[in-house]
């Protein structure tokens, strides 16, 4: 798509995520003003999405963040596959990595602990404007006779004032249930898997109380199987649950405590202290194209894919990362010439088809079926034997094969130098 200059102004970005917060700091970073709108009074705090990996780091030290997440998070340097029973099926390092990134290890930390980190950024160039408990309700785009062409925003705040303001393109980052999408007509419906997943948090030390337990663990056993994820200060057990199965049961107290006791190895299971549980469902969708006119999308509002393995928000934050760089230099460019937003949105979509949904559905593929499980353990054994095909595991499992690759040399310093200024 090709046309007029795009009007000088602001890009609008709607959601003030770690998607929108991202995209908005990599505009800004690149000279380009932003105005971000936050439906909600302040940022998100609720337990959401927890991993970060090799490549996403790489691309949130570029925007001065990574080092103060890392921080406040855990360093994952292991991968392990368990039984019910203790017994290692086998186990990958993450130092495999060396020398294809900068962060050769999975960081678990909550995702509210990045939004913080990237508003300051974003503040500190002094070319945004965030407007938090104001709701973008609408787009529609303007012709090129009326103020150059862009796009014509309408939002609502919580007094319900209506404003209408024009800008050169938008970016949806407003999540699954994106308001600019439906506005813009797109599809929007997402299939769900057969499974919803319980997530049950407790803040025992489970790596205590089962020697040799990996913050990051798959257990997986013809009996039962789930994911164990060692956090800062606590532990998160994800179990998928058969769609169907009533949530009220799956939540009552003593079915969470003896779900556990028979997850855990031991006295362990019984030891353990459960602080909280909840379900989510489990979907997939992918929108047509990323973008509809001035309109682009990215993250949660295009795409959503299974949660194993984390690949779905790290994916959306490499999606803030590439269209922010490609859009930033569409309007510094200045000639209206929108290949390479086209084919940054092309990649982005590509990567999700070809990438991210079959890599997250293959983690979970035959877990309930005993006749198919030996078979992948077998494969697992086979991988964590061959230093190459483990470090071909690693970097698929972390997307460093498809995410957008770090700016090096004067590129990366100067971003680098912004961020600490």
């Amino acid at each position: 798509m090709s046309g007029r200059t795009a009007p000088h102004g602001p890009v609008a970005v709607v959601g003030a995520g770690p998607v929108g917060l991202t995209a908005a700091l990599v505009l800004a970073r690149s000279g380009i003003p932003v105005t971000v709108l936050e439906s909600r009074d302040e940022l998100a705090t609720e337990s959401r999405a927890s991993t970060f990996h090799p490549a996403t780091l790489d691309l949130l030290d570029e925007l001065g963040v990574a080092a103060a997440l890392r921080r406040q998070g855990r360093t994952v340097d292991r991968v392990q596959w368990r039984d019910l029973d203790g017994g290692v099926h086998a186990e990958l390092d993450y130092g495999l990595l060396a020398g294809h990134t900068r962060h050769p290890y999975r960081l678990h930390v909550e995702q509210a602990r990045l939004t913080p980190l990237l508003l300051d950024g974003l503040t500190a160039t002094g070319l945004a404007d965030v407007r938090f408990g104001t709701t973008a309700t609408g787009a529609t785009e303007t012709r090129a006779t009326e103020t150059g062409g862009g796009v014509r925003l309408r939002a609502e705040d919580a007094a319900g004032r209506v404003t209408v303001t024009h800008h050169p393109y938008v970016l949806a980052a407003d999540g699954s249930r994106s308001r600019l999408r439906e506005s813009a007509g797109l599809p929007g419906t997402a299939e769900e898997y057969p499974d919803y997943a319980l997530r049950v948090v407790t803040d025992s030390p489970l790596d205590e109380l089962v020697p040799g337990l990996a913050p990051l663990t798959y257990v997986r056993d013809p009996r039962g199987s789930y994911s164990a994820l060692g956090m800062p200060d606590h532990w998160r057990l994800v179990f998928r649950i058969r769609r169907g199965t009533p949530r009220d049961e799956v939540l009552a107290p003593e079915a969470v405590r003896a779900r556990v006791a028979r997850a855990l190895p031991g006295p362990a299971g019984r030891a353990v202290r459960v602080t909280d549980a909840h379900t989510y469902r489990l979907a997939r969708f992918l929108l047509p194209a990323y973008r509809a006119g001035r309109v682009l999308f990215a993250g949660d509002a295009a795409h959503l894919t299974s949660t194993a393995g984390g690949l779905n928000m790290n994916c959306g934050l490499h999606d803030a990362v590439e269209t922010g760089r490609a859009l930033a230099t569409v309007l510094r460019d200045g000639t209206g010439d929108e290949a390479p937003l086209d084919a940054a949105l092309a990649r982005r979509r590509s990567v999700v088809e070809t990438a991210v949904l079959p890599r997250s559905e293959a983690r979970t593929a035959g877990l309930d079926s005993p006749a198919e499980l030996p078979a992948r353990l077998a494969d697992l054994r086979r991988t964590a034997e061959d230093p190459r095909a483990a470090t071909d595991y690693l970097l698929k499992a972390s997307l460093l094969d498809v995410a957008p690759r770090p700016l090096k040399g004067d590129a990366h310093a100067d971003l680098v130098s912004q961020a600490h200024r």
